[in-house]
């Protein structure tokens, strides 16, 4: 059977801010079956991650394209491969049958064929909703746990800041490092952010970095006995101030550098004295290097959100055509939680 496809490219490469007129909707032939001998499954995308990491594959370079097999160049006109929750429509692969429902590498589109089922897996929802299968039960959620735990090591009452951390990972973080107990403050984007983190997420406190005009001095005013972990998501001037306020034998987990990814001219520059005399250890880490502790990241977090320990943040838009207004709100700070596009009803 063929039908018409619809799915999101970019026009060219995109050096700066992504713009509305980078992208466009595609329509192409797709057939909903696979080829006598293929090992290949068709999907039919249910929910698709939304990840500001994606905007490095779309520049003309990064050194990230060569770094990671996740991060390589998208070519302009072509599909987009991102994380996702969907149903197999046709299956030549012996572990995939029609309707089974998967989790893996599709595309910001309709419908995606999975080469040889390469990163993809059966799903089993465990009675929990699909989009949590693309949020805190999937990257998002592994990020955050082994960022936190296997990365950081955290000892019980010791201090943490989060920066992004109403953002996807960010939020977890907080939450997790609170639930192991720890001292937790976030930073964020607006008021009702903060008032977020602290009233719903049990932040221990929290601020607007917008309204802070002497980063350093913020910090200070937050932990006047210093900080014992940070878990950057922006980079830039954060991660200079949080160096300048870290306890000796700090460590600093950089999840993303999200200032920067739009911003040529932002770098972070710490003091290397601190790291030296302070004996900070600065750790940039992938979901990927974090599999060793995926068994106990799903249990935890599934017994959290069971009993209620763990709130879930989701924001989620509808059709493949709102998923460039969702990419570019990540880099506006629109989103509050995981963002998430739904393609189609499950």
């Amino acid at each position: 059977m063929e039908m018409l496809n619809k799915y999101i490219a970019t026009r060219t490469h995109i050096d700066g801010a992504p713009q509305e007129s980078d992208f466009e909707l595609k329509t192409e032939k797709f057939l909903l079956s696979v080829e006598a001998g293929s090992n290949n499954v068709v999907v039919k995308t249910l929910y698709v991650s939304i990840d500001p990491y994606q905007i490095n594959r779309m520049k003309s370079f990064s050194s990230s394209q060569k770094a990671s097999s996740f991060a390589v160049g998208i070519t302009p006109g072509e599909a987009i491969e991102a994380y996702g929750v969907g149903r197999v429509v046709a299956s030549g692969h012996p572990d995939f049958e029609k309707d089974d429902l998967v989790a893996g590498l599709v595309s910001w589109g309709e419908y995606s064929i999975v080469k040889g089922a390469v990163m993809l897996n059966k799903l089993d929802p465990m009675g929990f909703p699909l989009s949590y299968h693309v949020g805190i039960l999937g990257f998002s959620g592994l990020t955050a746990f082994g960022g936190i735990f296997e990365i950081c090591k955290p000892k019980k009452g010791e201090k943490v800041f989060v920066s992004a951390a109403s953002g996807s990972v960010g939020n977890l973080v907080g939450q997790y490092a609170k639930l192991f107990g720890c001292y937790v403050v976030g930073c964020a984007g607006t008021k009702q952010k903060v008032e977020l983190l602290k009233e719903k997420l049990g932040f221990d406190d929290a601020f607007n970095y917008k309204e802070e005009t002497d980063l350093n001095s913020a910090l200070k005013r937050h932990f006047p006995d210093g900080i014992d972990i940070y878990f950057d998501n922006v980079g830039a001037e954060m991660l200079e101030a949080a160096v300048a306020n870290m306890n000796t034998f700090g460590r600093v987990a950089v999840c993303g550098v999200i200032s920067e990814y739009t911003d040529a001219r932002k770098r972070a520059a710490p003091s290397m004295l601190d790291v030296v005399y302070k004996q900070i250890n600065i750790r940039g880490f992938l979901a990927a290097d974090l599999m060793s502790v995926y068994a106990d990241f799903i249990s935890t977090t599934v017994d959290h959100l069971r009993n209620g320990k763990i709130h879930v943040l989701e924001d989620i838009s509808r059709g493949v055509e709102s998923i460039p207004n969702a990419f570019m709100g990540l880099f506006r700070g629109d989103n509050v939680g995981k963002k998430i596009v739904q393609i189609a009803d499950e």
